[in-house]
């Protein structure tokens, strides 16, 4: 392996990893804010017990992922020095407004985990807010750095040297507002079918109990609002990708051969050797119709830009159509449940049903995983869009095969320790759900 594929594999490892937490940390504290706040309207004692058992999930998470965070943004200097010597001046103002975003969700965090019965109830309430808004800045910020390698604004470079940098324009960049919107709404929808996912397998155990009941609906609700918000916000986010990154929607798209009424390729194998995509189902003119709102819109093919300017289309096709078809099946997951609820069907007593959210448990986060993939790999061979390669940005440092797997085994003790600390906070949540008050009259408030 080139030291120049180790430096990408580690990075991408590292992203993989803290994608997660990242996704978790902004989603998770609305549900938590949602849950209390159900509590305080109805004094249900069973809101307030899920609220609880969320917050310390939440916690354990937001932990792993500030550690997965401080490294991946460590790795960034030192594997790609000369990116951050172009970047650094750029990208200095949202990486401290992020940092700013973080610690206040850390302290809010902090508060609303050891304010239960301590702080006023509108006060607690109020810190699980902050940290669902401190959470969603701060990786706003994180994404729209990368927008902006993407589509790079905001400043000149003069003899290798950047000069005449405008932060607010390169914060302000043109893939900015549709990435972020994507990247929020995908934790959401990841993040609220996960949760639902998690109570449903639960439920399907044999635990009935109120928390859960509750906790499928609330969680449920969130994911399926945003993932029909997805839907627009994906057809935005592809349309500027075509209109910024040609090439890179190319590689989304299988398509190779630059033409009018282009056609929309579903599944099959894009062969970067053979220059053709095989077994896809082909809708003809329908990506052109899609992408400009005509039949007759022409689209540029990858053979359009030399095999070295090119992204892997065998990668980013296949990422891309699986994070559609994840996305399509938490959808048709959401109506099935709308259509329950509808009919006032107890959706709680249909073993399919849950069986099937259960299983779509992972399915936002696979879907997160490959829509970073398709944003990442089909940026390349440039890691700024048309400024700067990759190669030319990758340390001279020998070896870096070391650290790759000193870091995999890293991850994977982190991974093993997250799941066991989880496995016990859920195993405790089945067990405290069978012994939850039936109503609040036992529940203290502060004053």
């Amino acid at each position: 392996m080139s030291d120049l594929m180790a430096a990408r594999s580690l990075m991408a490892l590292s992203l993989a990893f803290h994608i997660v937490f990242a996704a978790i940390g902004m989603a998770m504290p609305l549900l938590m804010v949602l849950a209390e706040a159900q509590w305080l309207r109805t004094s249900d004692a069973a809101w307030r017990t899920l609220a609880r058992r969320w917050a310390r999930g939440a916690g354990i998470l937001f932990a792993v992922g500030a550690v997965s965070g401080t490294v991946l943004s460590l790795e960034l200097g030192m594997l790609f020095p000369a990116f951050m010597r172009v970047a650094g001046p750029v990208l200095g103002m949202p990486f401290s407004l992020e940092g700013l975003a973080f610690f206040t969700e850390a302290i809010f965090l902090g508060i609303y985990l050891y304010g239960w019965d301590r702080v006023a109830p509108r006060w607690h309430v109020l810190s699980g807010v902050m940290v669902a808004l401190a959470g969603v800045t701060s990786a706003g910020f994180v994404v729209t750095a990368n927008a902006w390698m993407n589509t790079p604004t905001g400043f000149t470079i003069e003899n290798g040297v950047v000069t005449q940098v405008d932060v607010w324009a390169a914060i302000a960049n043109p893939a900015a507002v549709s990435e972020v919107i994507h990247m929020v709404l995908a934790a959401y929808v990841a993040v609220g079918f996960g949760v639902a996912g998690l109570h449903a397998w639960l439920i399907a155990r044999g635990n009935v109990a109120p928390m859960h009941r509750r906790a499928v609906p609330l969680a449920l609700s969130v994911g399926s609002v945003a993932m029909v918000l997805q839907l627009l916000s994906g057809h935005e986010a592809a349309v500027m990708v075509a209109k910024t990154q040609p090439a890179k929607a190319a590689a989304m798209e299988a398509l190779w051969d630059t033409q009018r009424c282009a056609p929309m390729e579903l599944g099959g194998y894009s062969d970067d050797e053979a220059e053709r995509v095989i077994g896809a189902i082909r809708i003809p003119c329908l990506l052109s119709l899609m992408t400009y709102g005509s039949l007759d819109a022409e689209m540029k093919g990858l053979k359009a830009w030399p095999p070295q300017d090119r992204p892997r289309s065998s990668v980013v096709h296949f990422a891309f159509d699986l994070m559609v078809g994840c996305g399509m099946a938490l959808l048709l997951t959401a109506l099935w449940w709308g259509l329950l609820v509808l009919r006032r069907q107890p959706w709680w007593e249909r073993r399919g049903f849950l069986t099937v959210l259960g299983l779509a448990t992972p399915l936002g986060f696979v879907a997160i995983e490959a829509g970073w993939v398709v944003a990442e790999v089909g940026r390349q061979p440039w890691v700024i869009q048309d400024v700067m390669r990759t190669s030319e940005a990758v340390t001279t440092v020998p070896d870096l095969t070391v650290p790759l797997f000193v870091f995999a085994a890293l991850y994977a003790v982190l991974a093993l320790t997250v799941v066991l600390l989880m496995r016990v906070e859920v195993l405790q949540q089945d067990d405290g759900a069978r012994h939850e008050p039936t109503s609040d009259a036992e529940v203290p408030r502060a004053a």
